[in-house]
């Protein structure tokens, strides 16, 4: 494998700009982590059809869109590896994992992170993990 970290004008220096995710229902994806990001939806961008395809908002310039999918399936974890999943923090976990099970998260048996962290999954049955700020 050949180092492509370096081109003819110096070390590549990309910034994610958009994080993009697919459920049955997007609106009710993007309400879930814009309340536990602290914001709300600002964005719905239309399908031909003129309903909403996608829903979006933005934390600290990146914006974060989910789309409607008719043909999602959440991914079977853990029994298969995910290609991605996110770590969110909260200044107590403990209290935040109780608001986001009202929200509609559910807890698995399965919890690798022992004390470190606690795996919970969205709405649409992806898996993410939360802990304390650090």
């Amino acid at each position: 494998m050949s180092d492509k970290t370096t081109g003819s004008t110096g070390p590549l220096s990309g910034k994610i700009v958009c994080h993009a995710m697919w459920a049955h229902d997007g609106r009710q994806l993007a309400d879930f982590y814009a309340t536990a990001l602290g914001t709300t939806v600002t964005e719905t961008y239309p399908a031909e059809n003129g309903e909403g395809a996608a829903s979006a908002f933005h934390v600290n310039g990146v914006m974060y869109l989910f789309y409607n999918s008719a043909s999602y399936q959440a991914p079977n974890w853990p029994e298969e590896d995910l290609p991605f999943h996110m770590d969110l923090t909260f200044p107590d976990a403990a209290a935040a994992e109780k608001q986001l099970l009202e929200l509609g998260a559910t807890k698995p048996a399965h919890q690798p992170g022992g004390k470190h962290w606690t795996v919970l999954l969205d709405p649409a049955g992806r898996p993410f993990c939360i802990h304390d700020a650090r």
